[in-house]
């Protein structure tokens, strides 16, 4: 049985956690353009679940609420990006209609699967982020990114897809990907940022029609997307995002990308271990 209620100290915790959660994001998003998502939905994902929300709706919950909070971030992230010139218009001229469907197509299918499908897809993205972010330079394909169109749609949908299924704003995937080709790191975190609006706006939409008429959700939800969660995260979120960029020129970006890996590594552990507990 779901457990809400209680007085308003009870929450306190949940509260600033969640607030911290998305300061933490917001600064993530800027630095390396992976998206806030990628800690927001594990935060959520286990927030959910001292709540006793079923792991069924919690995983819904988590990717939805989230999605919701790279909408904000993503052009604060982005706005701070285009004034360095680090957003690639035409490469977006390409990739953003091809992330937009991908999404589109991703969101529907997402809202039919089960929790523990969300789940291990997470936590094996997020396994494979982690290990080509442990690495110096990450994975190398080629020198420049391929000229056909087509190669371009196809890389741009699949990250659409597999963004929205994760709760993510295509940042984690967008980035190593372009990598992989050469792509200027500085660039690619920025048209990153800028790729996040038209994969989180429909599967924000998606996830909330999904959701619609749900019993036992959180209070104040529409959908599979939580007002409260929503509220608490995205303020410091998007006031970090340019904080993030503003300093992503003077870290040394190896030890940021080994730290961040860390964070997946345990994060994706802690998924596979919650699927192992489902099933046995």
């Amino acid at each position: 049985m779901t457990e809400f209620g209680g007085d308003l100290a009870t929450y306190i915790p949940s509260i600033v956690v969640l607030m911290f959660t998305g300061a933490v994001a917001g600064l993530l998003a800027g630095l390396l353009g992976v998206g806030g998502g990628i800690v927001i939905v594990p935060v959520l994902f286990n927030m959910f679940g001292v709540l006793h929300l079923p792991q069924e709706t919690a995983m819904h919950m988590a990717i939805g609420t989230s999605l919701a909070t790279i909408i904000p971030t993503s052009i604060f992230s982005m706005r701070a990006h285009w004034k360095k010139g680090n957003v690639d218009v035409d490469l977006l001229k390409v990739w953003a209609v091809w992330a937009l469907i991908g999404a589109l197509i991703g969101t529907a299918i997402a809202g039919q699967f089960k929790g523990w499908v969300l789940t291990a897809i997470f936590a094996v993205i997020a396994s494979l982020v982690a290990i080509n972010m442990a690495t110096r330079d990450g994975l190398k394909i080629s020198d420049t990114l391929p000229v056909s169109r087509a190669k371009n749609a196809v890389m741009a949908f699949f990250i659409g897809g597999f963004s929205v299924t994760m709760g993510i704003g295509g940042g984690t995937l967008t980035v190593p990907t372009l990598s992989a080709f050469n792509y200027p790191i500085h660039r690619a975190v920025g048209s990153a940022a800028a790729l996040g609006l038209p994969i989180a706006i429909p599967g924000v939409i998606g996830f909330a029609i999904a959701g619609w008429g749900l019993e036992n959700r959180p209070p104040m939800s529409i959908g599979y997307i939580n007002i409260i969660g929503f509220l608490l995260i995205f303020p410091l979120s998007s006031f970090m995002a340019p904080y993030g960029a503003a300093i992503a020129h003077k870290l040394n970006r190896v030890w940021l990308r080994r730290a961040f890996a860390l964070f997946l590594g345990v994060t994706a552990v802690r998924m596979f271990l919650r699927l192992y507990e489902t099933f046995s």
